[in-house]
């Protein structure tokens, strides 16, 4: 008998269908991944094994763990159930942990909760299953907050707190989104480890299907709440049957071709720059230490090139972004954009930075949602001396739209109306407004579905081959950069370590720590489809 048996499972909220008939089974010991797009039914299927399904949502069918159907089981008895029986790792760790507590408090919650042993036995196990995860009580003590951990420490404590009474299913929901390469190996690893020694089955939702092939042991595929396609994750691989399935392995791996850079002619020069932040004191009367985010950074960008930046989170790759942008003052060294300073004194350059635009990661909280379209992308007008009035205006606003593939009527909506690839083009629409000399990409696809994320990398060859754009990409995502740039630079510990073209550094990196991202990084089989086969 399965450990978990979802058969027949059908559910509307306030009347609207959100899942068809969905049925899959986990066996212990068993990983199987739900894969799909935004809105294909993932996390809600997860949500309806879990019974937190929101007000106005009527579950039909059956979801059966070890032969108890959970959609018939008291809300008391359900409570019993969450974290003995089942746990759950959530996409954000920081959201999922209590920034009051600490982390040893927040695993032994579960187990307190549920009366399973008293407190000294609790916290003996919270200091074993941090200690199982990676996160020794030597190293990590349970007196630590979760401001003081790194993205992957953090995943790790939540992973610990979903297993601390070692349940029969895990539930991951997209665990390893927002995570550079090295650390979503180290924690597909875990996962992995974790499945094999307690013998547990791992229900795994992610749209990462580079991910599902290395991880999976079954797939299943989803799509508008139905379940499109399902099997064993090699024999799906080899032959796919249902077209959509096609599109979302051959968007995963899709390629773009740049059009040919200009002539070198220097435009961002950075040079020796250092960026320090200040420690806190460890005691009353000490001097405070100083941390170097940035240590001693020089590269050239030149006018038409696109340049990526990699490396793990706190590398520096977000400082040195800041800083370019003059909203952090650098201790040394010296940013300048076509000849001019970032910084005059201490001080952003405002001539310099009207020169330059960002497109930021979370495309809807990078807008003001009380706004319409046609305000949000004019923003930068507000740099200008002399911004355009009247049908110019407008005319612009109509092109800028236009150019990213949406419509000049999209210009009176708000943004709540547009799905996220959409917010995104909206996010470039609003870069080009004032048609800057620099675009700052900042993890501009990391949070997009495959396919949305191969729209917008369509999207960016275009306007490059239009605008003759000159971009910065930053990126944890190894294979959008390769395809995106022409040339990378490799960040650690503040230092650009390796940098040159990109195909280059790829294919025969000279540095320890590029082979090291290189090799953590999932790789897709190659399945011989291509987008524009199975679209049509």
């Amino acid at each position: 008998m399965s450990l978990l048996q979802i058969e027949n499972l059908s559910l509307t909220i306030h009347g609207a269908d959100i899942l068809k008939r969905v049925s899959l089974s986990i066996a212990s010991g068993q990983i199987v991944a739900v894969t799909g797009e935004s809105g294909s039914g993932k996390s809600m299927t997860a949500l309806a094994v879990m019974q937190l399904l929101p007000n106005g949502a009527d579950a039909a069918g059956a979801i059966q763990l070890e032969g108890k159907d959970l959609l018939n089981v008291p809300e008391a008895e359900m409570c019993a159930l969450r974290g003995a029986s089942i746990g759950m790792v959530f996409q954000e760790p920081m959201t999922a942990l209590n920034p009051v507590k600490t982390i040893g408090d927040q695993v032994m919650e579960t187990i307190l909760i549920h009366k399973a042993m008293p407190r000294a036995q609790a916290q003996e196990r919270a200091q074993e299953v941090l200690t199982r995860v990676g996160l020794p009580p030597d190293r990590f003590p349970l007196s630590r907050y979760p401001h003081e951990l790194s993205g992957g420490q953090r995943q790790r404590v939540v992973i610990a707190m979903a297993i601390a009474l070692r349940p029969k299913l895990l539930i991951a929901d997209e665990p390893t989104t927002a995570l550079d390469v090295t650390t979503q190996a180290q924690i597909l690893e875990l996962l992995k480890g974790l499945v094999t020694e307690y013998g547990m089955g791992l229900l795994m939702i992610t749209h990462d299907l580079a991910v599902v092939a290395d991880i999976a042991d079954r797939i299943v595929v989803m799509r508008y709440g139905e379940v499109v396609e399902s099997g064993a994750t090699v024999d799906l691989m080899r032959n796919m049957q249902h077209p959509y399935t096609r599109m979302l392995f051959a968007a995963s791996g899709h390629q773009v071709t740049l059009p040919a850079s200009p002539a070198p002619s220097p435009l961002l020069e950075v040079r020796h720059v250092v960026r320090d932040y200040r420690l806190p004191r460890k005691r009353l009367f000490d001097t405070p230490g100083h941390h170097r985010a940035v240590n001693d950074v020089t590269f050239t960008l030149n006018r038409g090139e696109r340049l990526g930046l990699v490396g793990e989170s706190g590398c520096g790759k977000s400082t040195l972004t800041r800083s370019i942008l003059g909203i952090d003052d650098v201790q040394a060294g010296e940013i300048r954009l076509d000849g001019e300073p970032v910084f005059s004194g201490h001080k952003p350059n405002p001539a310099v930075r009207r020169k330059m635009q960002v497109v930021f990661q979370d495309p809807y909280g990078s807008f003001n949602p009380r706004h319409r379209v046609f305000r949000l992308i004019t923003e930068p007008f507000h740099l200008l001396e002399k911004p355009p009035t009247g049908s110019e205006r407008q005319d612009r606003i109509a092109e800028m739209l236009t150019a990213v593939g949406l419509s000049p009527d999209d210009a009176d909506k708000y943004i709540h109306e547009f799905s996220g690839g959409q917010r995104q083009r909206i996010a470039i629409a609003r870069a080009l407004m004032i048609r800057p000399d620099l675009i700052l990409f900042d993890e501009a696809v990391s949070a997009l579905d495959v396919s949305v994320r191969a729209q917008i990398l369509d999207l960016l060859a275009e306007l490059c081959a239009t605008y003759d754009l000159t971009y910065l990409f930053i990126s944890h995502d190894l294979s959008v950069v390769r395809t995106i740039t022409d040339r990378v630079m490799v960040m650690q510990a503040g230092k650009i370590v390796e940098q040159g073209e990109t195909e280059q550094v790829f294919s025969y990196p000279q540095h320890p720590y590029t082979r090291t991202l290189i090799e953590a990084a999932p790789i897709l089989p190659d399945i011989g489809v291509t987008i524009e086969n199975t679209l049509n």
